[in-house]
């Protein structure tokens, strides 16, 4: 394959908020157990990730404990971590290219507070900051913001799409030239390049103009979790990068193509949105050696957090049901993420699982995985790339430091012998590791 270089190349960003997603890698051998919370490995991860080229460093968020019972509350590696602005600040400072994402919601937060967070960051960094809209799941999270019930999931969506709206009129607050800093004239800016937003809308009401200057990248990058309807539809107005969590190859190709068509027929060029499916990634020395560490992954999982992971996906208390009987048709509905109860649902169905080994899948990871050799999972990305599944993955380490390495280590010098990654950065800004145009000014138009 390395005589017929593929034009395109993977974009992989790295899942960094928790370090894993697998709820036994805090507990694996020779893993750093406080990994969360612990500036010291966070500064070397993402100086690894750096070095190997990484497009960025993603950070979820949870605005709440995870509502989960105390027995298996007490085996969670998430209930500590750093507030992602915090740490992504101090992190700018100990990298240069890589980018840095943060999740910020949409739902439980001020689209001025936003806007000024993540231009802050943007400058910060040169050119490096994301921000993941999320319209948040967790229905506990309403509890620690004066709320005695969640958002319904249409209406979030909706103050979502409105938010975007806010924020991006904030970012262009000022023209890219406004700030003249005339020493002799005495003058700092030019206020014909100052714009006043006055948005009076449905769900917001904010008068701007945000008090610092456009970022460097014009707007950050814009990502967008989700893959309901509205978050679909969402993604295709407003994101430039797509995380999502298609089951396997073919669930992934039938997302591209429909994110990718309804972004055509929103006015927008599809090449300037990336879909990276989140992808769990155990190197081994075969096959067989890399599903082997991930049964001894998943052989840490108690399952009183198995259990509790799966409640949190179904959005019912799981503990009740049968746990040697098939998952129930007629559960409730309710508030939390639609998608992660899809793929629960349907994984049982497609497998026969009893409600105890959904719990086992879930309370470990649930989701796409590849494992063996790094020319077998530079292999199986290859065809992903070619078929057009992805534009490349959002990568999830089973545990830390040794998965990361491995990931770094082995698989991306094989991808960089195979073409599909970059030897280099081309780039400062991570736009343009991205390939992602920067936007014009809404208010100052340079052309």
């Amino acid at each position: 394959m390395a005589d017929n270089l593929p034009t395109r190349k993977l974009h992989l960003t790295a899942f960094m908020r928790p370090v894993s997603l697998h709820t036994g890698a805090w507990r694996y051998p020779g893993s750093y157990p406080d990994a969360n919370f612990n500036f010291k490995h966070l500064t070397s991860f993402i100086q690894k990730l750096e070095a190997a080229k990484f497009d960025a460093f993603f950070m979820a968020d949870h605005l709440a404990v995870l509502n989960m019972p105390i027995e298996a509350l007490k085996r969670s590696h998430t209930v500590t971590s750093f507030e992602p602005f915090t740490l992504l600040s101090a992190l700018s400072a100990v990298t240069e290219k890589i980018g840095l994402a943060a999740t910020a919601s949409t739902t439980y937060d001020q689209p001025y507070h936003v806007a000024r967070r993540f231009a802050s960051l943007d400058h910060l960094s040169n050119g490096r900051a994301e921000w993941n809209i999320v319209t948040t799941g967790n229905p506990e999270s309403s509890h620690n913001f004066g709320l005695d019930e969640h958002m319904a999931h249409g209406d979030r969506y909706k103050r979502a799409r409105e938010f975007y709206d806010v924020v991006t009129g904030l970012w262009d607050s000022f023209a890219d030239d406004a700030f003249t800093r005339d020493v002799e004239t005495g003058q700092y800016f030019d206020p014909e390049k100052m714009h006043v937003l006055n948005h009076v809308g449905d769900e917001l009401k904010v008068k701007g103009p945000l008090n610092i200057a456009r970022p460097v990248q014009g707007w950050p990058v814009i990502v967008q979790a989700g893959q309901s309807e509205p978050g679909r539809q969402l993604a295709a107005e407003t994101a430039e990068v797509v995380f999502c969590s298609p089951r396997d190859i073919g669930a992934a190709k039938v997302l591209y193509a429909d994110i990718k068509e309804r972004v055509v027929k929103a006015g927008r060029e599809k090449e300037q949105l990336k879909i990276l499916p989140a992808a769990m990634i155990i190197v081994g020395d075969s096959k067989e050696d890399a599903q082997r560490k991930r049964l001894e992954l998943d052989a840490l999982v108690h399952y009183e957090s198995g259990i509790a992971s799966l409640s949190i996906m179904l959005g019912v208390d799981a503990s009740v049901l049968d746990p040697d009987g098939p998952l129930p048709d007629d559960l409730p509905e309710t508030n939390s993420s639609k998608t992660a109860r899809e793929s629960v649902e349907r994984l049982a169905k497609e497998e026969g699982l009893t409600v105890r080994q959904l719990a086992q899948r879930s309370g470990g990871y649930s989701g796409l995985a590849f494992l063996g050799s790094a020319s077998d999972i530079a292999e199986e990305m290859q065809i992903w790339l070619e078929e057009e599944a992805s534009d490349g993955f959002t990568c999830v380490f089973p545990f830390l430091p040794q998965g990361l390495e491995e990931v770094t280590d082995r698989l991306i010098p094989e991808l960089q012998r195979r073409g599909l990654f970059r030897d280099d950065y081309t780039g400062s800004t991570l736009r343009e590791h991205f390939g992602l145009d920067r936007p014009e000014n809404q208010f100052f138009p340079t052309n």
